[in-house]
């Protein structure tokens, strides 16, 4: 597998400049690398702490002619082997535009609104219990419909058929799937949204309903994102006993300074086990803030160095939790993008 990648790249390598003036191809290399300590009741955890490769991913874009597009992402850092390659592809599907509408096949993100979620792993430091735990990568269709206003507001709603991303693992081969809805709206020029109502499958053919309501608010240095999402299945109350609430706030004082503080409180206070993220009996606080610092002048993003810290504190003790009581995380690191067509 892994000779069969390198030929692949140096294919890409060899038809790449031709494939860049055309159009056809935007080939991106990102990388990140973390020196991190976790700690649980003041007890080092030996396997999340030293020098970690946290990411090292390959993304290729381009349009193959006026209505056709497509978009490709690898996990190379990811585990993989000849009979589940796909595993590691975050996603990978071709795109059909006409006017004003979008459909789209492949493996997809599955869409639920929130911008924690919607944020590329390799620029979180440190996550809700519920972000952990989710497969947000899977293969189905979508079909989308952009409603542009003036310059201040655009509106794009999509409606998706997916696997379900409560699947145990991916090789899992029983047949459940998701419906999605989602609005990702900017409003104002100072407000976005990206809201969803999802309903999902937990065991063939049973439900669960996410109503997930992302916002972020852009107000000059500052942007603030909160993130509010309830789940319900029958036998559960409706509100307010398995929700996830997740918060942001972010300081750019200048282009190449960005700090901030982020926090996360996720309970699941049903006794139903439907839940298959949040596990019945959580409830769990995790806040932390951080620095990020571009170093190249030009204003380009390319070159990042981070240091982030959390704790965490509250009720979590299955075996699949994450997020534990009196739990320390610190990193420092460097991330990296490199347009692998233009040296």
């Amino acid at each position: 597998m892994r000779k069969q990648i390198c030929l692949g790249l140096m294919a890409l390598f060899c038809t790449g400049a031709f494939a860049q003036e055309q159009g056809l191809i935007n080939l991106r290399l990102e990388a990140r690398g973390d020196y991190q300590r976790e700690y649980v009741k003041n007890d080092e955890v030996d396997e999340n702490t030293g020098f970690k490769g946290k990411f090292l991913n390959i993304r290729a874009d381009g349009n193959i002619s006026k209505e056709f597009s497509y978009s490709y992402r690898q996990r190379l850092n990811k585990n993989n082997d000849d009979s589940s390659f796909f595993d590691a592809t975050d996603w990978l599907y071709l795109t059909y535009k006409k006017n004003n509408w979008e459909l789209s096949a492949g493996k997809q993100v599955v869409a639920i609104g929130g911008y924690e979620y919607d944020a590329a792993p390799i620029d979180l430091y440190f996550c809700s219990e519920w972000w952990q735990n989710i497969l947000c990568y899977s293969w189905g269709g979508s079909i989308a419909r952009n409603m542009n206003g003036d310059n201040f507001n655009s509106h794009k709603l999509i409606f998706q058929f997916c696997e379900s991303p409560f699947r145990n693992d991916a090789k899992q081969q029983e047949e459940m799937y998701a419906y999605n809805l989602m609005w990702a709206g900017s409003l104002n020029s100072w407000f976005n949204t990206l809201y969803s109502v999802n309903m999902v499958e937990y065991l063939p053919g049973k439900f669960i309903n996410y109503i997930s309501l992302g916002n972020k608010f852009l107000l000059g240095d500052f942007t603030i994102e909160l993130d509010l999402m309830n789940r319900y299945a029958s036998g559960q109350a409706f509100a307010g006993k398995d929700i996830s609430v997740i918060g942001k706030i972010a300081w750019q004082p200048t282009a190449r300074l960005n700090i901030f503080a982020k926090g996360s409180y996720d309970v699941n206070d049903c006794d139903t086990g439907k839940d298959c993220l949040v596990a019945s009996g959580t409830e769990i606080t995790r806040v932390g803030a951080g620095v990020e610092y571009f170093p190249l002048k030009d204003g380009r993003k390319d070159i990042r160095i981070h240091a982030a810290g959390s704790f965490s504190f509250g009720d979590n003790e299955t075996a699949a939790a994450v997020l534990l009581d009196n739990q320390t995380f610190l990193t420092v690191g460097v991330t990296w993008r490199m347009d692998l067509l233009n040296f």
